[in-house]
């Protein structure tokens, strides 16, 4: 039996400050592991449903055999590891902002960082995903405009509710189109949201996509014995 309460990581950031823990939950007798910005919950291990539904939905939506896939925010690592147990993915590529994520990644302090760290397919970049979307670059600063077959995201709690206001940006249709411009012909954006499903922003993605569409996740919550849902917004980029 592992103790109750433990602070594995701590560091102040621009952002505020984050922190990780493992905590037993004895009603499950489980442990869980928990990232938290300030007082406010960032990501937790007992709920990973979506974050796994956005790579299974992202990869599923793709017609090509092979697969260079790129996934904006690492967090505990579930939608990179589910990219990665896909046989046809080639390469991964992780945007992380923040370096404090990848240190407890690389470090193994996060219980997927050695099996992440340890896959040759799988890289990690520090750097501001929506700074880097908006770029002409892109996103490998080791291949300046390369494109990828998916681009997958999981950074702010919805389209409406940010972790940074300067994030804004990137969910209108200027922004929309400019990350069209990182993904191979008829290839996948892919978008976790907490929240249920917004028209008006699945209408910016329909204006700017070949096609758009929404997919909603429902899990169990043990915890409060209910179900919630969280939100996958999907769009294809036209072919020639």
């Amino acid at each position: 039996m592992s103790a109750s309460f433990e602070e594995l990581g701590f560091r102040q950031t621009p952002i505020g400050d984050l922190s990780l823990r493992r905590r037993r939950e004895l009603s499950l007798d489980v442990d869980v592991y928990e990232i938290k910005l300030g007082e406010e919950f960032l990501m937790s291990s007992l709920f990973t449903s979506s974050e796994i539904a956005l790579a299974d939905l992202g990869l599923t939506a793709l017609q090509n055999s092979t697969k260079d896939i790129l996934v904006g925010g690492l967090g505990l690592g579930y939608t990179a590891q589910t990219v990665l147990k896909c046989a046809a993915v080639s390469s991964l590529t992780v945007v992380e902002t923040l370096d404090t994520v990848i240190d407890w990644h690389a470090t193994g302090l996060l219980p997927l960082g050695p099996e992440l760290t340890g896959d040759s397919r799988c890289r990690f970049v520090h750097g501001d995903f929506f700074a880097l979307a908006l770029s002409n670059e892109g996103f490998d600063p080791h291949s300046p405009t390369r494109k990828f077959d998916a681009i997958l995201v999981d950074i702010d709690h919805s389209p409406e509710f940010l972790l940074n206001p300067k994030n804004a940006a990137f969910y209108e249709p200027d922004g929309l189109l400019k990350l069209a411009t990182h993904l191979q012909d008829g290839g996948i954006f892919g978008l976790w949201s907490n929240d249920l499903p917004d028209t008006s922003f699945t209408e910016k993605l329909a204006n700017v996509f070949a096609e758009a569409w929404v997919e909603e996740v429902t899990f169990d919550n043990p915890l409060q014995g209910n179900q919630f849902t969280q939100t996958i917004y999907l769009a294809r980029k036209s072919d020639p």
